[in-house]
């Protein structure tokens, strides 16, 4: 078996260098990329100062050959597309990821400056999906064929055929807009006072009953809660919009995983020597319809990108999928690729990670 594992992570270099190879391509053909933008801005900035204002249809004119060539330099748009892929991979494995032609930044510093608050979201989510999911799919299938069943199983799957992004509009319009109630905040990771809320939680009065030492010292010790309190209220609607996606999966999932186990013969034996329910259900049956959710915790690698684009961007939270939905609308190609190769390289492991899994929870599982 570990021949096996040592053959899939040597697979992941061709995989990796053959996803970024396609990638890199395109974004060399493609129309509209940084040359494009930076010549476009240099015509802006010569017409506003007097010149010709005349609409852009061969994007050299105007633009001297020498500045065109450096230009060309900057973006390693003068060498061929394989040099220019295989200077950039070389720059990867030395963890240059290349600047930022948008925001003008390092973006691997872009990158991991946004690393933990999408990580904090994907993370929250996966945990929440697990916590509800299981015990869902498991009274599912102790009532299956029931009207709680059809029910739920109505809910589960209308909120799965419901994107991630466009529950997140709704739920905007109907509880932070004011058009109907406002009592979620319309997006963000925290609230605009929340650098003030230490200084304004202890010049609050003193707390009723208490004396102004202790009522002092009490709130004090209450401003981190203060500022807890504040970031899970944000949460709240961008988490729920997370879970959406693998929401219905993980309940059916468990609900079919149980309920195939609960026909197997190990189950009737438990029953015939007289063994209880519930003992059957939680102590033997359950234990193995655990092992296909549980391979799932493999991908909790790629937690940092399990909130969508466009989640990120409908809430603007400053995470790594609103930095790459800005990228592609920018045509900021070196954010793309950086997010690319964090993107892939998760994945790849990732997945090698769930089959480790997988064989060590479930022994039947050998790979040769």
């Amino acid at each position: 078996m570990a021949a096996y594992f040592i053959r899939r992570i040597l697979l992941t270099i061709p995989t990796f260098i053959g996803v970024t190879l396609i990638v890199f391509m395109v974004t060399r053909i493609v129309p509209g990329g940084p040359l494009e933008r930076r010549i476009m801005e240099l015509r802006q900035a010569s017409a506003a100062q007097g010149g010709s204002s005349t609409s852009i249809v061969d994007s050299t004119t105007m633009i001297p050959k020498t500045a065109l060539n450096e230009l060309k330099k900057t973006f390693n748009l003068d060498k061929p597309a394989y040099v220019a892929y295989t200077i950039w991979l070389k720059n990867v494995f030395q963890l240059d990821l290349g600047r930022s032609f948008f925001y003008k930044e390092p973006v691997w510093e872009m990158i991991t400056s946004r690393f933990p608050i999408s990580l904090t979201f994907g993370l929250t989510g996966f945990i929440l999906s697990y916590l509800v999911c299981i015990p869902l799919g498991i009274y599912k299938a102790l009532k299956h064929g029931t009207p709680f069943d059809f029910v739920s199983s109505a809910i589960v799957f209308i909120g799965y055929s419901i994107p991630g992004w466009a529950m997140g509009v709704l739920l905007l319009l109907f509880l932070a807009s004011g058009r109907f109630v406002d009592v979620m905040p319309l997006g963000g990771i925290r609230s605009s006072s929340f650098d003030e809320l230490p200084k304004m939680v202890q010049s609050s009065e003193e707390v009723e009953g208490v004396s102004d030492e202790f009522g002092t010292f009490q709130w004090e010790r209450l401003t981190p809660i203060s500022k807890f309190v504040d970031i899970v209220y944000h949460m709240i609607l961008p988490v729920f919009c997370y879970m959406l996606s693998g929401f219905a999966t993980l309940t059916v999932l468990m609900k079919n995983a149980l309920m195939e186990n609960l026909g197997q013969d190990y189950v009737r034996t438990g029953f015939a020597k007289g063994l209880s329910e519930r003992r059957v259900i939680f102590m033997h049956t359950l234990r193995n319809s655990l092992i296909p959710l549980a391979t799932g915790l493999g991908h909790a690698l790629s937690l940092i990108m399990a909130g969508s684009y466009l989640i990120e961007f409908v809430f603007n939270i400053d995470g790594l999928g609103y930095l790459g939905f800005n990228a592609i609308v920018q045509r900021d190609y070196a954010v793309v690729m950086g997010i690319l190769v964090i993107n892939t390289m998760l994945t790849l492991f990732g997945n090698i990670f769930s089959d480790v899994l997988y064989a060590l929870i479930d022994p039947r599982i050998r790979f040769d």
